[in-house]
């Protein structure tokens, strides 16, 4: 692989991406604000065009690369850029955020950056590999940009920034580890990568004070992924505590008469506890014993387990309307969805009967002005189509007489017909039919 390294052309990629001068600047402030409007709102596309366009990572491969070549210069030069990107992101980010009208109700986005795991560590670590990897091949791919979605550095100092607006240590801390690990890990991939490579060295130094540095270095690794592992097991066993209970909700979703509505989780003590909400009747110690062998099959010991029946009631106090009330709050959406389509549906009824012609009121109403009428048709639309000329919006009226009508009162009776049913055009055909009387 050295043979396919560009050690001169890396070496002056690597100077020129830790400058912090001129439009720099002015990125590394835009990427800010778009990732902090990106965690603001939830907006992973938002938050994935900020770490494209940050320059962040510029400094940490020239912090490793001055390392591995024992280039002081360019290792200063990169730690004092590195400091300058992220006061300045921090800073930039906890403005917007004090004044940002928006308040995120449920900011996964940025919760996601304030427990870091192991699983960060391999992230950072391989991504810093693939980085040093692209500025060092003779011929350019496009790896660079998804390194730096991977790695994930604009995110997590702009979470340190909203912490800062809110005070919240929580976020703050974890946040600022977050961007300490991934830091680190793709300083030394990029560290071992240029050994690997056989770069040459800028300068000489003393084996003694080379141990002393690796000594240090080693450290300093422990330290940061000792915590990162506990996390991540911590991050496991709550995830398998949420599966088990999931299971347990529903296999045990009814017991007797009372049935549980919600539950909830609590992760915050040494052992997770799942707290069930009950309705219905209050649960008998044998019906509670049910579902604390249902958990201890699962997994979960009935320590860890606690009824909170606020809603139930005994059998002599229990209240028949209390329960369909609780039953209801836990099926509205299905209530919901049920009462839309009725309503649907009342709509299409309502529709259908406007086209019915009320062909007996009618005939009636006729019959009481006219007693010769005797029978009456209605038909309307593309059903009566009796002729070339007949569109949907006309009705044909057949008229049944016992005796023939004059011109008048065939015009008086068609006038009256359209008045009746509504329609500017109608068809009307008189039949005279004897009297069988």
């Amino acid at each position: 692989m050295p043979d396919q390294t560009d050690f001169a052309g890396a070496r002056e990629a690597i100077r020129k991406g830790i400058s912090f001068k001129g439009a720099n600047v002015f990125i590394l402030a835009c990427a800010t604000i778009i990732a902090s409007l990106g965690l603001n709102v939830n907006s992973i596309p938002v938050i994935i065009g900020a770490m494209l366009i940050s320059p962040v990572m510029g400094p940490i491969i020239g912090f490793g690369f001055g390392l591995g070549t024992r280039d002081n210069r360019l290792v200063k030069d990169s730690l004092f850029n590195f400091g300058v990107m992220v006061v300045i992101s921090i800073v930039v980010s906890s403005l917007f955020f004090i004044i940002s009208p928006l308040n995120p109700e449920k900011p996964t986005e940025l919760l996601a950056r304030t427990t870091p795991t192991i699983y960060d560590v391999l992230i950072a670590f391989f991504g810093g590999f693939a980085g040093i990897l692209e500025i060092s091949r003779k011929e350019k791919v496009t790896v660079m940009p998804g390194v730096a979605i991977a790695t994930a550095l604009m995110p997590p100092l702009c979470t340190v920034g909203y912490g800062i607006s809110l005070m919240n240590w929580h976020y703050i801390f974890g946040a600022l580890y977050l961007f300490v690990i991934n830091s680190i890990f793709i300083a030394l991939a990029t560290y071992i990568t240029v050994k690997y490579l056989h770069y040459p060295m800028v300068e000489e130094s003393d084996g003694s004070k080379g141990r002393l540095t690796r000594n240090a270095a080693a450290l300093i690794l422990v330290a940061i992924i000792v915590p990162s592992v506990f996390s991540a097991v911590n991050i496991v066993k709550d995830s398998n505590f949420s599966i088990k209970a999931k299971k347990i909700v529903e296999s045990n979703r009814s017991v007797g008469q009372g049935f549980i509505y919600d539950y909830k989780i609590d992760n915050s003590q040494k052992l997770p506890v799942l707290t069930l909400f009950m309705a219905g009747r209050a649960l008998s110690a044998e019906e509670k014993e049910v579902v604390y062998a249902s958990a201890e099959n699962a997994g979960i010991p009935r320590s860890q387990i606690v009824f909170h029946d606020n809603a139930t009631r005994s059998q002599e106090t229990q209240d028949g309307y209390e329960i369909i009330g609780d039953i209801y709050k836990q099926t509205g959406r299905q209530i919901q969805a049920l009462n839309d389509s009725i309503a649907n549906l009342n709509t299409e009824i309502g529709i259908l009967r406007s086209k019915v012609l009320p062909t007996r009121q009618i005939l009636l109403e006729m019959n009481a002005q006219y007693q010769f009428i005797t029978g009456l048709t209605l038909a309307g639309g593309e059903m009566a189509a009796v002729d070339e000329e007949s569109t949907g919006d006309n009705v044909v009226v057949l008229v049944e007489s016992t005796r023939s009508i004059d011109e008048e009162t065939e015009a008086r009776l068609e006038r009256w017909l359209k008045a009746r049913l509504g329609r500017d055009t109608l068809s009307m055909k008189i039949t005279v039919v004897p009297d069988k009387n």
